[in-house]
């Protein structure tokens, strides 16, 4: 089996040769830019240009050596744009190394120090502040004026994770045939050049766009308090992402194997939602968006959510959802033998292969080795399973440990690093 063929062969039940790996093919799979230069550093990798694709979480590009290092089967859609050295342009992480970052994110340094990154009407919407390491939302579009849906896609635009985020292939607009053509020529080369697993990043977050316009807890308290209104925007806003989804897998939609959806539904001690609220507001709406996913495409369907999110899970597969990320084992209701035997037949987990909160982290390499086989031995019987640590692989982590991590993916698949 080539890497594309292992990963399909898995989220259809079926055994692969080798369990699949992931490394970097969504944006809660990759690694910080900080500890990727280290990474390659102690791998003795050659010297590469540090390419930062995602601002907020500062993501680093995953290069082609260490993809074929740890035997990864998977890419996202995004490495298929900006191949030119003027698609970047110069920047600096926390620490002062020198990395690049795409050319039409425009973040300004302040004299305090902050990293600060503005809308189109020159509203800062996002601060690096001195001494962190990723930056945070400060502009919530609609927390002042709620009521106004008119200009729900301007107001889209504006938050940091749809707006500033906006990594490669950039900002384009679904809606415009020039822009689709561009997308069309770069997923269809990225396709062309490689046998691994395309997954498409598309976005579709219903709950959580809820909170980066309105703030989280004006979003909880309109749910709860002004239910008909919250149905109206849901409405506005699944529709936006319906008219986009169809310019989305117009252009991408035989080029890529797994469309991702995200929707942070959980927290550690378990759902931010009851059941009774998901299934009133989101399922229908997610089960109208995946619908309308296989009537365009022959692609499967991920959704990214953090935490405990085991109580909806019966709700997503019946609406049509295909994997779930990062899964997080260490929240509530999340361990793998629980998840396995519950939905192991219906769904394939694509993550929890290895703890970044406690034993990634902290860990020694044998600890991390003896983590990792054990949660393969549970995860990987029957297929539905795609290796991957629980989401990005922060900028403390040791090198030794992320080798530790996949050296025993490797060494469960009867291969070596």
């Amino acid at each position: 089996m080539n890497s594309r063929q292992r990963v399909v062969a898995s989220m259809n039940g079926k055994a692969p040769d080798a369990v699949p790996v992931d490394f970097g093919a969504h944006r809660s799979s990759g690694i910080m830019a900080l500890a990727y230069a280290r990474l390659r550093e102690y791998l003795g990798l050659p010297k590469m240009t540090l390419r930062v694709y995602d601002i907020p979480q500062q993501l680093a590009v995953i290069d082609d050596d260490v993809l074929d290092l740890f035997h990864a089967d998977t890419i996202e859609l995004g490495r298929g744009f900006c191949l030119q050295e003027e698609d970047w342009k110069p920047w600096e992480l926390p620490d002062g190394t020198p990395c690049v970052i795409p050319s039409w994110i425009n973040p300004a340094k302040h004299a305090s120090g902050d990293w600060v990154i503005c809308t189109d009407q020159g509203v800062p919407s996002a601060v690096q502040k001195q001494g962190t390491l990723y930056f945070e939302t400060i502009h919530y579009p609609m927390q002042e004026d709620p009521y106004v849906l008119k200009n729900l896609e301007k107001a889209v635009s504006r938050t940091m994770w749809t707006g500033t985020a906006a990594a490669p292939p950039g900002p384009i607009s679904l809606q415009d045939e020039a822009d689709l053509a561009y997308l069309r020529r770069g997923a269809e080369a990225l396709r062309r050049s490689t046998d691994r697993a395309v997954v498409g990043l598309f976005g579709g977050n219903l709950f959580e766009l809820g909170q980066w316009l309105f703030g989280m807890e004006n979003f909880f308290s309109m749910l709860a308090s002004e239910p008909d209104y919250m149905h109206q925007f849901l409405d506005r806003l699944t529709e936006m992402h319906l008219k986009n989804l169809e310019g989305f897998l117009k252009a991408a939609g035989s080029s890529i194997d797994v469309i991702a959806f995200g929707d942070d539904l959980g927290m550690q001690t378990g759902p931010l939602i009851s059941p009774a609220m998901f299934r009133d507001f989101f399922k229908p709406r997610q089960q109208r968006m995946w619908a309308r996913v296989k009537e365009l495409s022959d692609v499967k369907i991920m959704i990214h959510s953090c935490g405990g999110i085991a109580g909806f899970l019966d709700d997503m597969i019946d609406a049509g959802l295909d994997a779930v990320n990062p899964v997080q084992i260490q929240s509530a209701g999340m361990e793998p033998e629980q998840l396995k035997q519950r939905f192991g037949s219906r769904i394939t987990f694509w993550g929890g292969g290895c703890d970044t909160q406690e034993v990634l982290n902290y860990g020694t390499p044998e600890t991390i080795r003896e983590h990792v086989l054990r949660n393969l031995e549970v995860f990987s019987p029957g297929g539905r399973y795609v290796f991957q640590q629980v989401h990005n692989i922060m900028a403390d982590i040791p090198p030794e440990n992320i080798t530790a991590m996949f050296k025993a993916a490797a060494e469960f698949n009867g291969r070596s690093l």
